[in-house]
């Protein structure tokens, strides 16, 4: 459901309910010079914050455009009622001890009771429109007035008051917190707040995702308007509760399949609040993606070899300047620098504006953007003036060029807030602090989505899953067209004796009925006879394959639901040490056989698949074509929660699925 959140978020009117608490959220506006009424509402007080006080809501004047509700859980239901009833546009609610603290069923009666009104919340410490001076926010708050900038949503009313503290001439639209959610979710508040032509970015500090479609929307929207979404998610080292069953829900838990698809809906993500500010000023300034060829410049050997050190994490490199380049930076620059990427330009052009410019416009005008690296002197101990002609000159040259120029401090204390919303107003955005303005940068490249794209809708488990026999597994698999080895299933050794004359030795010997055959010793290889060969403890029948040869490498396949994404599916370097090496990627379906690829190009291994050093190539193909048929056979039979192959065997030509993990719901 869509609700219109309009009268909630730019309020002509805003009632306040409660005491202590409400009289900060009145003394908040008068603050931040909201030209509209706030009506206090309080059955024995004359007065809070300064303002008359009314008996109750039905005394008002009109119904509130937005309520900052700030009165106890059990007497917010009614509040919610009577608001709703009188039409007012939307409420905050702050109490907390709900669901969190074991209140079943009240906040379920607090949605019933606020029926179309819109509530944020319960637990929830509101909104603040620094635009037209509107808060619904009972605490202190580092923010401004601003004409235009960045919305913030959380939630964590905590992390999003700190961020209104930064001092890096981020320019704050809103803030808006959703505590428990009960009724207005995360996709639905953030596409309100992208709505507001004034708003340019959305950063998000995000604990879980309630409606993975809904947000995949919101981020394709947001895209198409020009807006970026940048996004801290949260909780990305808890394990997977089924991490126990098999290979692929170890390493496609945590944080892998809510990195997986916030790639997929082009929404950037990052580990840190400060880049998450960072990120946000360079959408505020230059929209949702810059390029991915960059330059650096600087003064200093020193820091153009730390530039490109610490770049290397982030996967970003420097192309080398064209020809062209070269000749005319030499020009400039004489016969003692060396003309590189990154650029140390020395000093000899220090204080001389015009040259600089020269040079930070030739070396910018090749490449998508550019990082400049300078450090302003502290101006309380120094005399900062002679750094301002290589300021100026940042700013001409991203105006000449119309390119991205970033001034990034090598320490984020050494680019005063003042400086940068000097630079910020003249449409250059200061990056402070050299590793955090690398992260961002590389944040801010993400590609958008594919049009389009949403994942599978999300569906609780229901009941039970049973592992499937192997040899029901891979028949699975076969008419799915994934190959897998010939082989034949007894329940026991003797029952399985005279069968294995019809495959060739040699074979391997599996006991099925273990999820991790091999750490359970029920794997055994190279047999030419089942001559000898003990009972396997706890198997529950046996299964004997043609042993694979001519592999080129052993790939890791693993598919599985996911209760907020829909589905996942896992690649990596597979066999027994997939975990230790834990090479893989994860992507969110549906996905295409060309993301198939691209992912396993991802892989830190991917150059033993693609003939390193002489090796022989692995068939790729085969690869992308097993994966995507077994999202296809996921897709075709509901029932079935989980699919792991490991490892697939590929060779030159063609690839077998040797080991085949299936679990199944329970009829």
């Amino acid at each position: 459901m869509s609700r219109d959140l309009s009268r909630l978020l730019r309020p002509r009117s805003i009632a306040v309910l409660g005491s202590g608490w409400a009289k900060n959220v009145v003394e908040q506006c008068r603050k931040m010079g909201f030209d509209g009424p706030v009506w206090p509402v309080h059955p024995t007080r004359d007065e809070i914050g300064g303002a008359p006080c009314f008996r109750s809501l039905a005394d008002l004047p009109a119904p509130p455009d937005a309520t900052f509700i700030g009165v106890n859980r059990h007497a917010t239901l009614d509040v919610v009622r009577e608001l709703a009833a009188m039409g007012a546009g939307g409420a905050t609610c702050f109490a907390s001890g709900w669901e969190e603290a074991g209140e079943a069923g009240l906040q379920a009666g607090l949605v019933a009771s606020a029926g179309d009104m819109p509530i944020l919340g319960p637990n929830c410490y509101g909104v603040i429109n620094y635009l037209d001076g509107a808060l619904l926010w009972p605490d202190q708050h580092g923010g401004r007035r601003v004409e235009r900038g960045v919305a913030l949503l959380s939630q964590s009313s905590n992390i999003v008051i700190n961020l209104t503290m930064q001092a890096r001439a981020l320019p704050v639209a809103y803030v808006a917190c959703l505590g428990n959610a009960a009724q207005v979710g995360l996709a639905e508040l953030a596409g309100a707040l992208l709505s507001d032509e004034r708003v340019t970015a959305l950063g998000m500090y995000v604990e879980g995702i309630d409606d993975a479609p809904a947000f995949a929307a919101l981020a394709e929207a947001a895209r198409a308007a020009g807006k970026g979404i940048v996004c801290v998610k949260s909780g990305k080292t808890e394990l997977s509760r089924t991490a126990a069953a098999s290979h692929t829900a170890s390493l496609a838990g945590g944080g892998a399949a809510s990195s997986a698809f916030l790639r997929a809906c082009g929404v950037a993500e990052v580990n840190t609040l400060t880049e998450l500010v960072e990120t946000l000023k360079i959408f505020h300034v230059h929209g949702p993606q810059i390029g991915t060829r960059l330059c650096s410049l600087s003064c200093s050997g020193g820091e153009a070899g730390l530039v490109a050190d610490l770049a290397a994490p982030y996967g970003i490199d420097f192309p080398p300047p064209s020809d062209a380049q070269r000749h005319r930076l030499g020009e400039i620059l004489g016969p003692i620098v060396a003309i590189a990427n990154p650029l140390d330009y020395h000093t000899f052009i220090w204080g001389d504006g015009p040259r600089t410019t020269d040079v930070f416009a030739t070396m910018l005008a090749g490449y998508d953007a550019g990082i400049f690296i300078i450090d302003p002197p502290r101006p309380d101990r120094c005399d900062p003036s002679s750094f301002e002609p290589a300021l100026q000159a940042i700013v001409a040259a991203g105006q000449a060029t119309g390119k991205p120029a970033f001034p990034v401090s090598s320490l984020p204390e050494n680019f005063d807030e003042a400086l940068a919303e000097g630079m910020m107003a003249k449409g250059v955005v200061p990056l402070m602090g050299l590793e955090t303005a690398l992260g961002a940068i590389r944040a801010a490249q993400t590609p958008a989505g594919a049009p389009g794209w949403r994942p599978w809708t999300a569906r609780a488990e229901a009941g039970e899953a049973r592992l499937l026999p192997e040899g029901e597994a891979k028949a699975k698999l076969a008419a799915a067209g994934v190959a897998v080895p010939k082989g034949v299933s007894a329940l026991t050794l003797a029952a399985l004796e005279p069968l294995v004359g019809n495959i060739a030795a040699p074979f391997a010997l599996k006991g099925m009925g273990f999820a991790h055959k091999t750490e359970a010793g029920a794997v055994r290889l190279g047999l030419s006879s089942l001559t000898g060969q003990a009972e396997m403890p706890g198997a529950t029948g046996y299964l004997a394959e043609e042993m694979v040869t001519g592999a080129v490498g052993e790939v890791l396949l693993g598919l599985r639901r996911d209760p907020v994404y829909g589905m996942t599916l896992t690649l990596g370097m597979g066999g027994v040490t997939a975990e230790l090496l834990a090479d893989t990627v994860t992507l969110v379906a549906p996905v295409t056989e060309a993301e198939v690829e691209a992912a396993l190009r991802r892989l830190r291994l991917w150059p033993l698949l693609d003939g390193y050093r002489g090796r022989r190539k692995a068939d790729v193909g085969a690869i992308v074509q097993a994966a995507v048929r077994l999202q296809g056979l996921m897709a075709a039979e509901p029932a079935i929660r989980e699919i792991e192959i490991n490892p697939l065997m590929v060779r030159e030509e063609g690839a077998v699925a040797v080991d085949a993990v299936i679990w199944e719901e329970t009829p």
